[in-house]
């Protein structure tokens, strides 16, 4: 069992269930699963950030601010090619910047599981944290600016094949 699968079949519904992680799948025009991610609370410690990088992003200057981790971002590997990755990703980078209206949310971090990982990641402009060399954040001001006048992924009709990701429920 491929590990998409795997962790759809397996996982997804528990982490929505005891609120772990909230999953969305990207489901193709025949139905099938394009590929998913999940969003869940995290937190950065500020003191884990260079202080003239703080200053430069005007992040708040708490020991600990809010943030919003994709946790697993994966596509399935028939659709090679066809940018879904990137889709999944601005999908996720736009609903984080929705959610941040009601939760607080400073940045969007990502663990990036390998070195392709990490360089996507960095090709959208996120940052690396100095002391842990997988981590990524990208600010959440960053993110305003990216979808400044578009609209909000709740305002597309979730599950229509140009929609963005819908939320997966099982």
């Amino acid at each position: 069992m491929e590990a998409l699968d795997r962790y759809l079949k397996e996982q997804a519904s528990q982490d929505a269930k005891k609120r772990a992680a909230a999953p969305y799948v990207l489901r193709s025009t025949d139905g099938r699963i394009a590929g998913y991610y999940t969003l869940s609370s995290d937190n950065i410690r500020v003191d884990d950030i260079p202080a003239e990088l703080v200053k430069q992003l005007s992040l708040p200057r708490y020991p600990v601010i809010g943030a919003t981790l994709i946790g697993r971002l994966a596509r399935d590997l028939s659709f090679r090619g066809q940018g879904i990755g990137e889709l999944l990703l601005v999908d996720a980078l736009k609903r984080a910047l929705e959610l941040s209206k009601q939760i607080a949310s400073a940045a969007v971090v990502v663990d990036a599981k390998d070195a392709k990982a990490h360089d996507f990641y960095r090709d959208f402009g996120f940052i690396g944290f100095p002391e842990t060399v997988n981590r990524l954040f990208l600010p959440m001001r960053t993110i305003a600016g990216l979808f400044a006048g578009s609209p909000s992924p709740a305002s597309s009709s979730p599950g229509s094949p140009s929609s963005s990701a819908s939320r997966h429920h099982r």
